[in-house]
């Protein structure tokens, strides 16, 4: 076993995967033949692989092991308001049909990949956004407050109100990361910028209503907020959608590069940045970790140092403050700067 606090990152790559939605609003696509050991198991959290966000990062870094690992893999993804022992179900079957590694993309699946890991001690577990203490899991986290500092860093020398926004998907402590890193980028870079902070909710489905964020992105447009930065997984969507329909206003995308999605490609003019969380580099580095023999476990934190996360420059949007976005990143990088990763209550 190897353990290792930072990770270099490497390059991704993108392939389509069929995907399927069953009747009782949970996915499970398979890319040939059954586990046997030969195969990656991907549990994704609610939205799915389509969500043009934090489950999609993670489905490239699947999509890159088939391409260049040649290995197989199951799929499924959980649904709103679901059970532990629903989420317990999802895992002990991947590993009970052979599947290995297998992953737990989103903090929701800590508890669950727990006990079955426990209950298959010669399957490696990986669990994305959560330490989880276990001989046999690899513990994913991200530097998502410093990715943040430059996403406000960045709505704060774009916006021409001087009003910049953050939407939350749940009121959690994973999510407030985004939002102290969000907050105190924006503050820093202009102490003059007003920074309103608002939720979706306190459950699961705040990840999963893009109807929502729309609402909540439309109501801060009307409060002449002009740069809105949503940290929402599938609901976000319905965020970019809103600013997309007022001129001059912009979004934030967060964990892919955004503007790249096809699903969003009628919005992208109006997609300023987006704050990339590499999950694929990460469920690849796993993938192939446990192929080489040598499978990964313990604690690893991708960072901004790392390149685990990163500001996006597709479009061109922020060329003209590229200069001042990477004096910003240099900062944290040499520890000049310390990103906080709470929110004062």
């Amino acid at each position: 076993m190897r353990r290792v606090s930072t990770i270099a990152v490497a390059g991704i790559s993108t392939a389509a995967l069929a995907f399927t939605l069953t009747a009782c609003g949970e996915s499970s696509t398979d890319s040939g033949g059954s586990g046997g050991g030969k195969g990656v198991g991907l549990a994704f959290d609610v939205g799915g692989r389509d969500d043009h966000s934090f489950n999609e990062s993670a489905a490239r870094g699947l999509d890159k092991a088939e391409k260049e690992l040649g290995i197989k893999s199951k799929m499924m993804t959980a649904k709103n308001g679901e059970t532990e022992a629903e989420r317990e179900q999802r895992l002990s079957s991947l590993a009970d049909k052979g599947y290995n590694p297998v992953i737990g993309v989103g903090f929701n699946y800590a508890k669950s990949i727990e006990k079955v890991a426990k209950d298959f001690p010669k399957t490696n577990f990986a669990i994305v956004d959560s330490v989880v203490q276990g001989p046999n899991i690899n513990s994913i986290t991200f530097g998502e407050h410093e990715g943040s500092y430059l996403a406000g860093a960045a709505a704060a020398l774009k916006s021409k109100t001087g009003k910049v926004g953050f939407i939350g998907g749940v009121d959690n402590e994973l999510i407030k990361k985004f939002q102290a890193g969000f907050e105190q980028g924006a503050k820093e870079t202009n102490p003059k910028v007003e920074v309103t902070s608002e939720y979706l909710g306190s459950t699961d489905k705040g990840f999963n209503d893009p109807a929502a964020a729309k609402d909540k992105a439309k109501g801060m447009l009307d409060r002449d907020i002009d740069v809105i930065y949503t940290a929402a997984g599938l609901s976000g969507n319905g965020s970019i959608e809103a600013v997309a329909g007022k001129k001059d206003a912009w979004a934030i995308g967060v964990d892919s590069d955004q503007y790249q999605q096809p699903g969003l490609e009628k919005y992208k003019d109006h997609i300023l940045t987006s704050v990339v969380k590499n999950v694929d580099v990460a469920v690849f580095d796993m993938i192939k970790s446990v192929k080489d023999g040598k499978p990964l476990t313990g604690p690893h934190q991708y960072l901004l140092k790392d390149g685990g996360v990163s500001l996006a420059t597709s479009g061109g949007f922020i060329d003209d403050i590229k200069a001042k976005i990477e004096e910003a990143k240099k900062n944290i990088v040499d520890g000049k700067v310390v990103v906080k990763s709470t929110v004062k209550s």
